[in-house]
């Protein structure tokens, strides 16, 4: 098998883990006549906020393991390819040379054992660093069984480590993937958080994988709520302090187990999901606030969870932009983050204008119903009203995977 079929095989196959990516397309002017070009480019976001696009790829889609949900079980009839140390080292550094791309995302299915598979993984991560002063994003999924001393290599050739947690809950785990420990996954994480916070300590964060650690979970393969999915979330980034849970929406796969379901999850469930995720690590919510006041623990698809949750508590607005904490601020619908420190600094010096909030470029239909600025107050009647939700909801042609974006 030629190389350029052999990436075919192994990008396809390494679109379904979602913890380094937000999309899948090459970089424009990426030669479609070039061999590969385009295949396996996905693009993710450095630690300091840069998009960049890295070369997703499996080192191999064989796998000992028959994990019911991934496509590259052992008894799935998907046609298998794998790739030499050098063969990968050879297309991160094309690809590199080329401009299509600013780093690498390596996984793979279980060859051997544990041990083998990263022993091979690492290969490629030193061989880059080592022999040919490379230089660009590693990122590496590291397998929970593999040895101490493997991991430690990994962390030091690696931006960052992932190792995935698969399912919400223990018991989803052991039902579709008995071959994998819940135990063995979270010992694995433990151990990179205190590598991790020891290179921190010593002031040498470039030591071990300084951009942290991350995972995934699968959503809609077994019948979690997102109100569980988000406890997990939250229980993970306060044990092990990671830098992201990626959530990816359950689709199906060829010869699925009749245990899974026959129809794909949302995607923008999965959207919810993150903008959920992003309202308790950088908004001050809750997880129980978001799913308060009832209901089945799912988050509302034709909203995003922060107007679903000020919808709840009309009570508590309009506030008055002038005066309300940046803690009240970062709760009203269409205000992110950069943007209340930005009133914050416009208040300083003089009351805050409708014309001040188009300047930041807020959502003004959004925003307006739930604040009072020196030139507006929203009538009762608006917050009240029953109409305020359908006002504020896109129209059901219009929901799309970025509805609400970033949670704001």
């Amino acid at each position: 098998m030629d190389l350029k079929d052999k990436l075919a095989i192994l990008a396809d196959a390494a679109k379904y883990d979602a913890s380094c990516a937000s999309g899948g397309k090459g970089k424009r002017g990426a030669a479609p006549t070039d061999a590969g070009a385009g295949m396996g480019i996905c693009h993710s976001y450095a630690p300091d906020g840069r998009c960049i696009s890295l070369l997703k790829i499996l080192l191999t889609n064989f796998c000992v393991f028959d994990c019911a949900y991934c496509v590259n079980r052992v008894s799935s009839n998907v046609p298998r390819a794998r790739f030499t140390v050098a063969e990968v080292v050879r297309l991160t550094l094309g690809f590199h040379a080329r401009n299509y791309i600013e780093g690498l995302f390596l996984s793979s299915g279980i060859i051997r054992d544990a041990d083998y598979t990263m022993e091979r993984m690492v290969a490629v991560a030193r061989a880059l660093r080592e022999e040919h002063g490379f230089r660009g994003y590693i990122h590496l999924k590291t397998i929970p069984e593999a040895s101490e001393e493997l991991i430690a290599e990994a962390g030091r050739l690696a931006d960052r480590l992932s190792i995935n947690v698969e399912l919400p809950t223990a018991a989803a785990l052991r039902h579709l993937a008995p071959e994998k420990d819940e135990s063995v996954i979270r010992r694995s994480m433990g151990r990179m958080r205190l590598r991790i916070d020891a290179a921190r300590e010593e002031r040498r964060p470039a030591s071990f994988a300084p951009a942290g650690q991350s995972t995934q979970m699968i959503v809609g393969a077994d019948a979690a709520t997102d109100a569980t999915i988000l406890g997990t979330s939250a229980k993970l980034y306060g044990s092990y302090g990671l830098r992201r849970v990626y959530y990816s929406a359950f689709s199906p796969i060829p010869d699925a187990s009749r245990t899974l379901p026959s129809r794909p999850a949302p995607l923008l469930r999965e959207h919810r999901l993150y903008q959920a995720d992003w309202l308790f690590r950088f908004y001050g919510f809750a997880t129980e606030e978001i799913f308060a006041g009832g209901g089945d623990g799912m988050l509302d698809l034709e909203i995003d969870p922060k107007l679903a949750w000020a919808l709840r508590h009309r009570d508590r607005f309009p506030l008055d932009v002038d005066r309300a904490s940046r803690e009240d601020l970062l709760r009203v619908p269409g205000l992110g983050a950069r943007n209340v420190d930005r009133i914050l600094a416009i208040r300083r010096h003089h009351g805050v204008r409708v014309a001040d909030l188009a300047r930041l470029r807020v959502p003004l239909k959004k925003v307006l119903p739930f604040l009072c600025t020196s030139d507006h107050t929203p009538r009762a009647a608006e917050i009240e009203s029953a109409q305020l939700r359908r006002q504020l909801a896109p129209a059901p042609a219009q929901l799309s995977l970025f509805d609400g974006h970033a949670a704001h």
